[in-house]
């Protein structure tokens, strides 16, 4: 779909007025807009409108990562658009690949629509992620060891996902703070060495979540 084509686009803009603009650009370019300034209310806003695409400020959320995916569970296949600040260090793991930072133009804007929905890069529900015996479905939310379902908390089943969608890659401690708990959430290091070794604790003897010294953790495949 481009512009020529329209759809449905749901606005998620905390300033009334930049809203005003966008959604006068958008509805310029053939497309239907619907606008909502409470970035709390975004993912019921999303899932009433089931829109074609989404452009989400996430730039005054205190987790941007965690209102995304709320966001993009709720208009799955409809790919999402995250608005970060210029300074925001939110521009990182669980904002997907379509970005625009403040401040911009609408015509930006209008061609981050469209470039979306030609590209269609989150058009599909994430498969089924492996890692020897475990299985995780990101979108049943369910993890197993073999034939053995396994349950994990929201926030051990957010680190375990990070790890098994980068397998072999060592992140740091501050990265999966980042990818878990939102940039700025105020956790502290020992929180994710707390959480990973519960994970691997209800994972089991075929955890493949392995340390590296002086560096944090990697998920071995």
């Amino acid at each position: 779909m481009t512009t020529e084509g329209g759809g449905r686009v749901l606005i998620v803009e905390h300033e009334p007025a930049v809203a005003e603009l966008e959604r006068r650009y958008l509805v310029r370019e053939g497309f239907e807009v619907e606008v909502e300034t409470d970035p709390a209310r975004a993912p019921a806003a999303a899932a009433l409108m089931r829109p074609d695409v989404v452009v989400l400020d996430v730039s005054t959320a205190a987790r941007p990562a965690e209102l995304y995916r709320r966001v993009a569970e709720a208009v799955r296949p409809a790919p999402v658009i995250a608005v970060t600040g210029p300074l925001d260090q939110a521009a990182g793991p669980g904002l997907g690949e379509h970005r625009v930072t403040r401040p911009f133009g609408p015509r930006l804007l209008v061609g981050a629509v469209a470039e979306a929905l030609r590209r269609g890069e989150t058009p599909e529900a994430p498969g089924v992620l492996h890692a020897g015996p475990v299985m995780l479905d990101p979108h049943g939310r369910a993890v197993a060891v073999g034939e053995r379902g396994v349950a994990l908390t929201v926030t051990e089943f957010d680190l375990l996902e990070f790890l098994m969608g980068n397998p072999g890659r060592v992140f740091t401690r501050e990265q999966l703070l980042d990818a878990a708990w939102g940039p700025g959430a105020g956790a502290g290091n020992r929180t994710v060495d707390v959480h990973i070794a519960q994970l691997r604790a209800k994972l089991g003897e075929e955890s493949p979540i392995r340390t590296v010294r002086g560096v944090g953790y990697v998920l071995d495949a």
